[in-house]
């Protein structure tokens, strides 16, 4: 290959990783091609061209640039015509107007000139057409000129698709997690949830009921990203619905758990830890493979709350025990998942661990529940070197305190 064929495509390349993605498909096609002449139009002797959308059994034009700008837009050409023929069979074509192939009253419509070249992007959804200037060269240089344009423009598109689902499940994730928390008659509660990727696979919930009680969760589905969030819908929906049939916390499980295990998600494993809070501090809980859930009692002893049963997903028909623990004044529950205690620093390749995060929350037991939230993802923070977290990470603090007293300012 010629070095200045070489560095030319070179050039296109590193051309079109500048364009910005536009705000439809379109939209990103109409800005390339445009891009491409502006840029290019002498070394590959484009002049202007053509932009096709595919709609039912045609094409449809729908935008044209360049020299070309504003001719028979509008005007239809059935899928059959030779030169989509071959752009859906091969990717690419260079053509000739005086193609026996082609309809002379259909190329005089368009006002197509003496040569064109087209690329199909978008698996056939989109056609550009390039009309240019021959110059009685081999059209191999072109042709792959073409297809570098090609495979860069359905990266585009591609890239532009995976942020729109990845915002809409980004959108999703927050319509579930609470945007505020309950204010509950002595009770402090305070969460917060961080993802490793725009979205994740951990979820936190408080959900109130009659007289007083509350419920609390944290979960965490394996892996994180778009699967891991799309799981986390599944458990939020079985969760509230099972609530609000006033089902026991172990039948609340067992049902969520058969929902996971028929989902059709590659993500199906669940971890999950479920508490029932009363008004006089008993605590009902179910630990569903889930890191235990601590107690920290008012004299810094710490209990870890271990019933339940195995981890959601895996077997269709698990059953799930249930531990009680009275939470006392003065008291706190905590609720995380493995992203805070699997944190790593970088430079001694150590977790955060169990150890530090129990010593953390004892050592800060009387302070409010949004400041020990604060101090847990603090501490993570700076023992990972402020590094981005390679999990997704949440914690939930609930604190009993006395009815009717003046809260901590700390």
């Amino acid at each position: 290959m010629p070095r200045s064929s070489l560095s030319l495509y070179h050039r296109i390349e590193d051309a079109l990783e500048t364009i910005a993605l536009g705000s439809t498909p379109l939209n990103t096609v109409e800005s390339t091609a445009q891009f491409l002449v502006d840029s290019f139009a002498q070394d590959l002797g484009i002049a202007g061209g053509r932009i096709y959308v595919k709609d039912n059994g045609s094409y449809k034009l729908v935008s044209t640039f360049g020299d070309l700008a504003g001719t028979a837009v509008g005007l239809r050409l059935d899928r059959t015509y030779p030169p989509f023929g071959q752009l859906l069979n091969v990717g690419s074509v260079v053509m000739k107007r005086d193609d026996e192939r082609l309809d002379p009253r259909i190329e005089s419509e368009l006002g197509t000139r003496e040569c064109f070249a087209a690329i199909s992007v978008d698996d056939g959804g989109y056609v550009l057409s390039f009309d240019f200037d021959s110059r009685g060269e081999s059209n191999e240089d072109l042709i792959a000129t073409l297809n570098i344009i090609r495979l860069a423009i359905n990266q585009q598109l591609r890239s532009e698709r995976m942020m729109e689902i990845l915002e809409e499940a980004r959108l999703i994730q927050e319509s579930i997690l609470p945007r505020h928390l309950p204010r509950l008659q002595g009770y402090q509660i305070a969460a917060r949830s961080i993802p490793a990727e725009i979205v994740g696979g951990d979820f936190y919930d408080v959900i109130t009921q009659a007289e007083g009680s509350f419920h609390v969760v944290v979960a965490d589905a394996t892996g994180h990203g778009l699967p891991a969030a799309l799981q986390v819908r599944d458990v939020f929906t079985g969760l509230r619905m099972g609530l609000s049939r006033e089902l026991k916390l172990s039948r609340t499980l067992e049902r969520l758990n058969k929902i996971i295990h028929r989902s059709r998600l590659s993500t199906k494993f669940v971890s999950l830890f479920l508490a029932e809070l009363e008004p006089n501090g008993s605590v009902l809980y179910s630990n569903g493979g889930h890191p235990p859930a601590i107690m920290v009692r008012s004299d810094g002893d710490i209990e870890e709350l271990r019933a339940g049963g195995m981890i959601l997903g895996p077997m269709p028909n698990v059953t799930y025990s249930i531990g009680l623990v009275c939470m006392d004044i003065g008291d706190v529950l905590v609720l995380y998942t493995d992203g805070i205690t699997e944190a790593m620093s970088p430079t001694t390749e150590e977790e955060f661990g169990e150890e530090r995060l129990y010593k953390l929350v004892s050592d800060n037991r009387e302070r409010r529940a949004s400041t020990i939230v604060d101090r847990i993802f603090t501490a993570v923070h700076r023992f990972s070197d402020k590094t981005p977290p390679e999990d997704d990470q949440t914690v939930l603090v609930v604190i009993r305190r006395r009815r009717n007293t003046r809260e901590q300012t700390i």
